[in-house]
């Protein structure tokens, strides 16, 4: 009788023993989840709900046994709300761990350097995890770069964390600048930096063409950049067409054809590394300078040598059929 008992204890030992590691393996296993999925847990929701969510997903077999194995196995610690990614065949475990707020899905939305304020508003409008809507910014506000936000995050929030960005990076770079520079403020370092923006997209070339703009100024020189004649007309946004005479003799208060100094405000939001160019530009004389047919500019500090830099340029073109 003894004996038997004895053999009994020891199969429910080796049956519980066998549950254990079954509820192990089922906790801690290979999920039955077949591709990536985003679970996105809204604010006040129970593991109840989630977990028939994960179900219905395919995430998980079992809504009920989940939450039996999260309430015994799970170490205690609520979900949070967010945008969680969860990979294929991802364990149960696993899953709880990321629910818990282990991995929470990061977005970005990016700004690129130059773009105007109007399509900076175009980008944030058009991210789907953002909420809310938001006006036009102030042209030269937001500093271009890639901003992390979680998913009901509003477009308001977001665009304020740009603007105050710019706030603070020109705040420091102006701190740095190189003493003697044209520009006597940090606004009139914004505008200088947007038209550096628009006139270049080579980082070899920014501080260069810093330096044209710089001595421009500084000899009160008109600054005939291009894309200040196009701002009024677009607001920042592709021309499309080649300008017309009429437009660069219109006067205004953006093109700097028709009138010396900088023009009234920025005309784009410019990156970090033209506002360092124009508060550290090159050390040159050059007051000229035109594309060179390679993607690049050629630079002058004469106009008898910008014109022949610039006859050198219509031979390529005429070249390549662009002009007669």
């Amino acid at each position: 009788m003894r004996r038997s008992l004895g053999c009994l204890g020891l199969l429910l030992i080796l049956l519980a023993v066998a549950a254990g590691l079954s509820a192990s393996y089922m906790w801690g296993g290979k999920g039955p989840l077949t591709h990536n999925i985003t679970v996105t847990v809204a604010p006040g929701s129970s593991l109840a709900a989630t977990s028939d969510q994960l179900e219905k997903v395919g995430a998980i077999s079992s809504a009920s046994r989940f939450r039996l194995f999260a309430r015994f196995l799970g170490g205690g610690g609520g979900i949070k709300a967010g945008e969680y990614r969860i990979a294929a065949h991802l364990s149960q475990s696993d899953i709880l761990r990321i629910l818990q707020g282990t991995k929470t899905v990061q977005r970005l939305v990016t700004i690129p350097e130059g773009r105007p304020a109007v399509e900076v508003r175009d980008i944030l409008m058009k991210e789907d995890g953002l909420t809310g809507s938001v006006e036009v910014p102030v042209e030269g506000t937001v500093l271009p770069d890639s901003y992390a936000y979680k998913r009901g995050d509003t477009r308001a929030f977001i665009l304020k964390r740009m603007q105050h960005a710019m706030v603070a990076y020109l705040a420091t770079a102006w701190e740095k600048r190189q003493p003697g520079i044209a520009v006597t403020t940090p606004r009139d370092a914004l505008i200088l930096a947007s038209i550096v923006e628009k006139e270049t997209a080579r980082p070899d070339e920014r501080r260069m063409v810093a330096a044209v703009y710089s001595n421009r100024l500084k000899r009160g020189m008109k600054l005939e950049a291009d894309p200040t004649i196009i701002y009024p007309i677009t607001k920042g946004r592709a021309l499309g067409r080649r300008i017309l005479q009429s437009e660069i003799d219109a006067k205004n208060d953006y093109n700097t054809y028709s009138m010396t100094g900088l023009p009234a405000g920025p005309i784009c939001n410019p990156g970090r590394a033209s506002i360092d160019a124009v508060l550290n530009p090159a050390q040159s004389n050059a007051i000229f300078f035109v594309a060179d047919g390679t993607g690049g500019s050629v630079f002058s500090d004469t106009y008898a040598q910008h014109s022949v830099n610039v006859d050198k340029w219509r031979a390529v073109r005429r070249a390549r059929g662009e002009i007669p």
